[in-house]
């Protein structure tokens, strides 16, 4: 006789059925595990070992087979453990073979028989709604898996919970949604005195999606402004909230099934390595540009950052997808992020203060900014020179407007580029090409010709040229125009600096 189990192979975030098949027949007692399983799947037969003898059932004394169908795919991760304890519980006639075939189960298995957390059971839970089935997952991830609605969870603590539930001894609890995180506090732009054109370019990218980056001597406020921008975000649609977590939660960092609403926003070291900021390693696993998808990726001291690494972001930010290739796999994750970078002028950071600009100036300034390739900064729509601010700035008392009075804005002007992208599959300005971009992004006459006349002087590229065209339709929607005049060109191109020089 051979049991059946289904579970799941993550891919990106992409769940493939994996058909779990376990065979018992006569031969010297052996547990075989065959199908690509890499270290962790292959050291489940000890975990599975245990947590049976902890139940009081010892393994037939004959040859064990659990084979992973399809076998040419790879098989990662401790979430077979479950799937491989109840395929070998079924052939050994403990549990129904033909009631678990309606179900998906993943999970890793303790020693002592509880049903432990494991990444991606958001994911495994949508594959078994679209498969019309139920799944089996760990008690603590059943908040996580009512997320896919229909789905019938088992959210099982331990083994001998999940085995008196489907005999119909005890009843396993039905795990509710997990709750919706509030937004937590930040800063507010009314901590940010002076800089009133950084917050004005800051409020422009919000609106709009597009990238930014400032530039400033230290202590100029730029991280502060950049801290200050989920504050003025809109919120996520529950659409949007799904997808943000479904990487969250292959990543494994949805924690008790909570999904929030609020935009992600994630700021690593300048030391991260490619891997760490695009995604691979041993194991695939999301880098922070898909774990900001929908949010803002910060990166602060963009110059310190390994060119290298730098430059691997310049095919996602373009995309909006990041693919990370193996010998064995071929990876795909959503990287539709904002980018917002901050610099100094240079090493010193007082580049053209006569009073603390070091001696090297401005070869230094040259030097430093040179790190950052052209193509990558052609890829920011927004540059923006953050001037130091003095100590009468600081004396002033804070600015009325606040985060909440330019969040305000920027949601009026999204709901417009809502309306005006329905169906498009589009969701901001910053995403404008093609037809859409024709449509909804050229200029009057005067504003044409100065566009004209700008891209010559200042030998704007194709991508220059057709972020400026997105600036202004976001300026213009900021201004409740509906078509973009001269002016909205004029300060479109205001925010745009000759790439290449310093």
């Amino acid at each position: 006789m051979v049991a059946l189990v289904q579970t799941v192979a993550y891919l990106g975030l992409e769940a493939r059925s994996v058909e779990v098949q376990c065979q018992i027949a006569p031969g010297l007692p052996r547990f075989n595990l065959v199908g690509l399983p890499d270290k962790a799947v292959n050291e489940s037969r000890e975990r599975v070992h245990a947590a049976l003898a902890a139940m009081g059932l010892a393994l037939p004394p004959k040859r064990i087979t659990i084979n992973l169908s399809p076998a040419d795919l790879p098989k990662e991760g401790s979430h077979y453990d479950l799937p491989i304890a109840l395929a070998l519980l079924a052939a050994m006639g403990v549990t129904d073979a033909e009631q678990l075939g309606d179900f998906v189960a993943v999970g890793e298995l303790a020693l002592d028989g509880r049903v432990v957390a494991s990444p991606g059971v958001l994911l495994a839970a949508l594959h078994a709604s679209s498969a019309d089935k139920g799944l089996i997952c760990p008690a603590a991830q059943g908040g996580e898996a009512r997320w896919a609605s229909g789905v019938p969870v088992l959210a099982a603590p331990d083994l001998v919970s999940l085995l008196n539930h489907l005999k119909g001894t005890t009843r396993l609890p039905e795990p509710q949604p997990g709750a919706v995180e509030a937004a937590a506090p930040g800063p507010d732009l009314k901590q940010v005195k002076g800089q009133e054109v950084a917050k004005r370019a800051l409020e422009i990218a919000a609106a709009g999606g597009h990238n930014l980056l400032m530039i400033g001597p230290p202590g100029a406020g730029k991280s502060l402004m950049a801290a200050c921008l989920p504050g003025i975000l809109p919120p996520l649609s529950a659409a949007e909230a799904l997808e943000v977590s479904m990487v969250a939660s292959v990543a494994g960092t949805l924690e008790e099934g909570r999904i929030s609403r609020t935009r992600p926003f994630r700021s690593p070291h300048h030391s991260a390595s490619m891997a760490a900021l695009t995604g691979g390693g041993l194991r695939v696993k999301p880098g922070e540009v898909s774990l900001a998808h929908l949010g803002v990726l910060f990166l602060d001291e963009l110059p310190e950052f390994q060119r290298a690494v730098l430059d691997s972001l310049r095919q996602p930010l373009e995309t909006g997808v990041v693919d990370v290739a193996r010998a064995n796999a071929h990876v795909t994750f959503p990287a539709r992020v904002q980018l917002v970078a901050t610099m100094n002028p240079c090493r010193c950071g007082y580049l053209g203060d006569p009073a603390l600009g070091c001696s090297r100036a401005p070869r230094c300034g040259s030097d430093y900014q040179a790190k950052v390739s052209g193509p990558m900064l052609d890829r920011i729509d927004l540059h923006v020179e953050v001037d130091p601010v003095s100590a009468a700035d600081l004396a002033l008392p804070p600015p009325a407007e606040g985060s909440a009075e330019v969040a305000a804005r920027v949601a009026a002007a999204r709901r417009v580029q809502e309306v005006r992208l329905a169906g498009t599959g589009r969701r901001s300005n910053a995403e404008l090409d093609g037809d859409l971009l024709e449509r909804h992004a050229t200029p009057d006459e005067a504003g044409r010709k100065l566009l004209m006349q700008a891209a010559e002087a200042m030998r704007l590229s194709a991508r220059g040229y057709t972020r400026m065209l997105r600036v202004a339709r976001t300026i213009a929607d900021l201004a409740g125009s509906a078509g973009i005049g001269r002016i909205h060109v004029a300060e479109a191109l205001s925010y745009r600096r000759v790439v290449g020089r310093s």
